[in-house]
């Protein structure tokens, strides 16, 4: 899990520097934030999993998907407040930092050895 959270995390900056080379510095930080949006909810996702594996009994599917649910809100609790506190947001930079951090697994995928 940690090597996914830093994945989207280079991720996020690679498609925020190529908004701010198209769009500028507004550009630049929507990306960023839409990115992190999506690492900051995954990020704390992976550190309560990996929390509630070192306990006594291991992880259970129900600690799962309570965090899968928290994971959720905070997602869009996240968007939700970028939207109405900044103000020079540009949607197609946030939209697609977003999805570069949210689909940057496939990466991973490729890049798996058997």
């Amino acid at each position: 899990m940690l090597r996914l959270v830093s994945l989207q995390i280079t991720a996020t900056l690679v498609a925020g520097v190529i908004a701010g080379l198209l769009g500028g510095w507004a550009a630049m930080f929507s990306a960023v934030l839409g990115g992190m949006c999506c690492v900051v909810p995954n990020g704390i996702m992976a550190f309560r999993l990996f929390a509630s594996s070192q306990k006594m009994g291991g992880a259970n599917p129900a600690t799962f998907f309570i965090w899968e649910f928290v994971k959720i809100a905070l997602t869009l609790a996240l968007l939700f407040a970028t939207a109405r506190l900044y103000h020079g947001l540009n949607w197609l930079a946030l939209l697609g930092g977003f999805i570069v951090a949210l689909k940057s697994y496939i990466i991973l995928l490729f890049g798996h050895k058997q």
